[in-house]
């Protein structure tokens, strides 16, 4: 194992600066993952770690050795790729074991590896086998048994669960997760996806536009985003941003949306006048009576998950998106923020919609500068 370190690197392609002088400490054993939209620098950033990349200005360390010009084989970092990379004339055992042979290993060493690589990653039945008889979930198991055998110091997975669908990613996620509990390597996980990162990291990095935009553990992300980017980015379905004012009321800070409703916010610092985003999550926003409502909107559309609701709603020529309870005491009966009411998925036609009044909790509230969308 090893901890990284990035000092002020920077990728340059020709004139264009694709990393601007990024800030990183990864510690010994830690599951950091890289998140971002596609082409924000994630990818380039693990590859510049594995040595596939060329470093254009700044520090890389691995362990204690800067390692800005030495060979990948020079670094002890194992990469699992996307698109598996495996041999197809070849076995799953010949596959794992492939490196090995490479490096010389006697064919007895190399027989032990790969049988603890299979027994770790339930694949001791398969070991006869061609990855062309093997399902999606199996043979990125074999690429990341490869990867095992070779005792790294550092694991680097570039958005290995992509070409898999959505059952087996929940299923590789569980894989990972158990596999990095059980040998505690250092690891970077690169993904589009928030939700495996959320699930799978000990601290998650968001990138943009090749600049670090904040990184923390999950829930801190989640729940103390420093911008609207990562407001919007971390979080599914993604935080509502309502546009708005600030204002004075009674001596006291407030907001008034563009839609003319007002949200009382006592503890905002910032001075009337002052052009700001609303953010609230879905699930941060309760049905309520008319009186005590901030908003009153109109259910659109109802999306029933079992053990919650989503709805759709418009609100001032916008969409709200709002997380309720499913079934009685949902507030999408009979008379809206009625705790009575049955579910409307039955009787909510495709033309008609239902108003409902919708309280914000005021502690799960986020605001942004309306021009720079740093937190206020």
């Amino acid at each position: 194992m090893a901890r990284i370190e990035l000092a002020k690197v920077v990728k340059r392609y020709g004139a264009v600066e694709a990393i601007h002088g990024v800030d990183l400490e990864i510690g010994d054993g830690e599951f950091v993952a890289f998140v971002g939209p596609s082409g924000c620098g994630k990818s380039t950033m693990l590859r510049m770690i594995a040595g596939l990349e060329e470093i254009s200005g700044g520090t890389l360390r691995i362990g204690e050795a800067v390692v800005n010009d030495v060979e990948p084989k020079g670094r002890d970092v194992a990469m699992v790729f996307q698109d598996y990379a495996l041999y197809p004339h070849m076995s799953v055992a010949q596959n794992i074991g492939f490196g090995l042979k490479m490096r010389g290993e006697a064919p007895e060493v190399i027989r032990q590896k790969v049988e603890d690589a299979a027994r770790i990653l339930q694949l001791e039945d398969y070991l006869e086998r061609k990855p062309g008889q093997l399902s999606g979930g199996q043979r990125q198991r074999v690429a990341m048994g490869r990867a095992i055998v070779r005792k790294p110091k550092v694991f680097l997975f570039d958005e290995p669960l992509s070409n898999l669908d959505a059952k087996l990613r929940v299923e590789m996620r569980t894989q990972i997760k158990r596999l990095h509990r059980m040998l505690r390597t250092t690891t970077i996980y690169v993904t589009h996806d928030q939700v495996e990162a959320m699930t799978l990291a000990d601290r998650v990095v968001v990138l943009r536009g090749g600049n670090l935009i904040q990184h923390g553990r999950p829930l801190e992300l989640y729940e103390r985003p420093n911008c609207r980017f990562v407001a919007e980015f971390i979080g599914s379905p993604q935080m509502n941003i309502l546009p708005g004012v600030v204002i004075s009321s009674d001596g006291s800070p407030a907001v008034e949306l563009d839609g003319g409703a007002m949200v009382r916010m006592p503890g905002l610092a910032a001075e009337p006048g002052h052009k700001v985003d609303v953010g609230i999550r879905p699930e941060h926003i309760d049905a309520c009576s008319e009186a005590e409502a901030d908003l009153v909107v109109d259910v659109d559309v109802l999306e029933e998950l079992g053990s919650d609701t989503l709805a759709i709603c418009l609100w001032a020529g916008r969409e709200l998106t709002v997380r309720l309870p499913a079934g009685p005491g949902s507030g999408l009966g009979s008379g809206a923020g009625s705790s009575q009411g049955s579910s409307l998925g039955s009787s909510l036609g495709p033309a008609a919609r239902t108003r409902l009044p919708l309280r914000f909790r005021r502690d799960c509230l986020h605001v942004f500068d309306a021009q720079t969308g740093v937190r206020l």
